[in-house]
């Protein structure tokens, strides 16, 4: 059982920047795969960002260069750093486990992100 807690989540002008933060409970930690979805208003959620739990990353076109993931294992804490954010970066944003072997996926609860002016 893995409970994921988001944080970090608010009101931000455009060309702003913001900091996720997703806290994971349980000691296997850094075997998990984590990665972090987005759903905005009326569209599919979407995946933006993941790393592997040998901190390989991977991105969404629409957020190359702008975001980062990392992980930090020692605090069973995943991050997301966004930068130049822009209106359309405006959703609720999940975190992701991936347990293995089994592959099981938890969700957090979301935190949401409102870019504008």
């Amino acid at each position: 059982q893995v409970q994921l807690v988001e944080s970090g989540g608010g009101l931000v002008q455009p060309g702003g920047s913001l900091r996720l933060s997703c806290a994971a409970s349980g000691s296997s930690f850094s075997r998990n795969a984590m990665r972090w979805y987005r759903q905005a208003p009326g569209k599919e959620r979407e995946l933006v960002a993941a790393i592997s739990s040998g901190s390989i990353t991977n991105y969404a076109d629409s957020v190359k260069g702008r975001f980062t993931i990392s992980r930090d294992n020692a605090k069973n804490t995943v991050y997301l750093q966004m930068n130049s954010l822009k209106p359309e970066d405006t959703a609720v944003y999940y975190c992701v486990a991936i347990v293995p072997p089994s592959l099981f996926t938890y969700w957090g609860q979301g935190t949401r992100v409102t870019v504008s002016s």
